[in-house]
């Protein structure tokens, strides 16, 4: 978040509401940033914009000319891609405006392939960069962010499980359901903790 540097009236379009999309958007909110976001569930939709986002499906046609209509045309200042499947490097590219930042935060696979024109970047003047963890100097301000109640992540919590049934846990985990979040294991607990 501090490489992507925010500023207050700013449009960042989030692409992915699951924990950490939502995460992002929380965050950007709170920096009084106007967050458009994206997600193929429909509860995390909801949520998302419970949070204060305006969402979309990630696939709806009207997303990119919303995005275009919320800016005066120019693109989003900054688009975070917190999910990763085929095309959406692409549309952030297309949603973004000259001179955006592009954070990659979910493209971990070493598998996985990005087919961008040089020129989007290099004529755009797009800055394209990767984060995938936290800097040790945040970790103080993660904290009070979350022991202070700023970031409602409770909310993010939606499934708990025994250690005995780690394993529903990690199917859960594998294959999200409409109103799955994150599973929290409570390794103490003998009997599942529905």
């Amino acid at each position: 978040m501090e490489l992507l540097a925010p500023c207050c009236g700013d449009v960042v379009a989030v692409l992915g509401q699951g924990p950490i999309g939502l995460i992002f958007t929380m965050l950007l909110r709170l920096r009084g940033v106007t967050v458009l976001a994206t997600d193929g569930i429909e509860f995390r939709r909801r949520l998302s914009a419970q949070y204060g986002a305006l969402a979309s499906p990630p696939r709806d046609p009207k997303f990119e000319s919303s995005v275009k209509t919320q800016t005066g045309g120019r693109g989003a200042d900054a688009v975070i891609l917190a999910t990763s499947a085929k095309g959406l490097v692409e549309q952030a590219i297309r949603i973004s405006r000259p001179g955006a930042k592009i954070l990659l935060f979910a493209q971990t696979s070493s598998a996985e392939r990005i087919e961008i024109s040089g020129a989007d970047v290099c004529v755009g003047e797009r800055m394209l960069f990767g984060s995938y963890s936290a800097d040790v100097d945040l970790q103080a301000e993660s904290a009070r962010l979350v022991f202070s109640g700023q970031l409602p992540l409770q909310q993010l919590i939606s499934e708990r499980v025994s250690l005995l049934d780690i394993e529903r846990g990690i199917s859960i985990a594998q294959r999200p359901r409409d109103h799955s979040l994150k599973v929290v294991v409570h390794p103490q607990e003998r009997i599942s903790c529905q």
